[in-house]
């Protein structure tokens, strides 16, 4: 079969299975503009504080553009680390209290990194179900044994530590994406603490928790992870722990030695962005944030809530109506999710007014779907 007529088949196939995708033109600051040419609101964004559009955050990233030009020109290894890279790096390890940071590209090279540097032939990693995919494949690309547990199911996890022999990770996201709820850390650490294995967390969606301090779990060996591109309105990821870690990272780790550096205004731009976040401003802009997850769904724990529908086509279907109406909140569809779950992904913002979450539940509400 010659390529295109093999390409030809399995475009065919994403077709009859429902399940084509296409960009569309956004052109937007911040939470609003016009998507394909018509105004919408966005309820897709993981901007959860808004800060992308931050006037601080810009003018960062303008001016680190103006300093350091465009880009960073190639491997951090190769061409040197401009001082931004160094100073984000020392402000997310001392957020996170760790002994140091490493910054990447972006959160799931980060994922790919830590996962293809700490795995090997001889360690198991064991790996929530629902991780994300950039877990999912940091797991194949490291060559380790790979076991899943069922989704927080912390007596499963413990069962298949025990079966475990030698070198372990446990390795979780603290905030499911396209479901919106929250890891067990705390009883994941003590796990990970009695069976000696490292737990490795991806804090991304993680900006009201939850949090776990390492204080509270002694011989815990920890690992974070986290990204730029999100609450922190910028674009790249990060990780952060134990010095040595790190220097490991630097030296082994393929996605950071293999690939050009963060650009200099992405830098910049997290690092205002996390100073923000640090700041009473910050605190302020959080429990904004709370207030409106309160309005749509009471008590969620984070601002990700999936509306599931089931059936992809109705999935669809009810995102065009939505659309009709201004409102951009995406049909996730199989293969990101499994069969028969498919939904509606509701990302809420610290950025949204109250005129715009009112439209939001109001356009659900006419759809029985509030």
């Amino acid at each position: 079969m010659r390529w295109n007529t093999w390409v030809d088949s399995e475009l065919a196939a994403i077709r009859a299975e429902g399940r084509w995708r296409q960009n569309r033109s956004f052109d937007a600051f911040g939470l609003s503009g016009a998507l394909d040419g018509g105004p919408v609101i966005s309820f897709a964004s993981n901007d959860y504080l808004g800060l992308s559009a931050h006037h601080e955050v810009v003018q960062a990233a303008q001016q680190a553009a103006g300093r350091w030009g465009t880009g960073a020109t190639a491997s951090r290894l190769i061409v040197g680390t401009r001082p931004c890279h160094g100073d984000l790096e020392a402000e997310i390890a001392d957020f996170r209290g760790c002994e140091r940071a490493l910054v990447f590209p972006t959160g799931y090279a980060a994922n790919l990194g830590v996962l293809g540097t700490l795995g090997g032939p001889d360690v198991t990693v064991l790996s929530d179900e629902l991780n994300h995919a950039s877990i999912i494949d940091g797991c194949r690309l490291s060559r380790a044994v790979t076991r899943v547990y069922r989704h927080r199911d912390m007596d499963y996890l413990e069962s298949l530590l025990r079966e475990t022999t030698g070198r372990s990770i446990v390795v979780t996201d603290t905030v499911f994406s396209m479901d919106g709820d929250v890891a067990p850390l705390h009883t994941l650490a003590e796990l990970a603490a009695h069976h000696g294995s490292l737990l490795v967390i991806d804090e991304a969606h993680a900006v009201l928790g939850p949090h776990l301090d390492p204080v509270d779990v002694p011989g815990l060996d920890l690992v974070r992870v986290g990204t730029l591109s999100k609450t922190l309105g910028s674009l790249g990821g990060w990780v952060a722990g134990p010095g040595p870690f790190i220097d490991l990272l630097i030296n082994r780790a393929r996605s950071y030695i293999f690939t050009t550096g963060l650009s200099p205004a992405d830098a910049a731009a997290a690092l205002a962005a996390l100073r923000i976040v640090r700041s009473a401003e910050g605190e302020s802009l959080r429990q904004r944030l709370r207030s409106i997850i309160d309005r749509v769904q009471p008590g969620h724990p984070s601002p990700i809530i999936p509306l599931i529908l089931g059936d992809e086509g109705y999935a669809l279907d009810v995102a065009a109506q939505l659309l009709a109406q201004g409102v951009l909140v995406p049909a996730i569809r199989p293969p990101t999710v499994a069969p028969g779950t498919s939904r509606l992904r509701i990302a809420l913002s610290a950025g949204h007014t109250d005129n715009m979450v009112d439209h939001l539940t109001a356009t659900l509400d006419s759809l029985g779907l509030g």
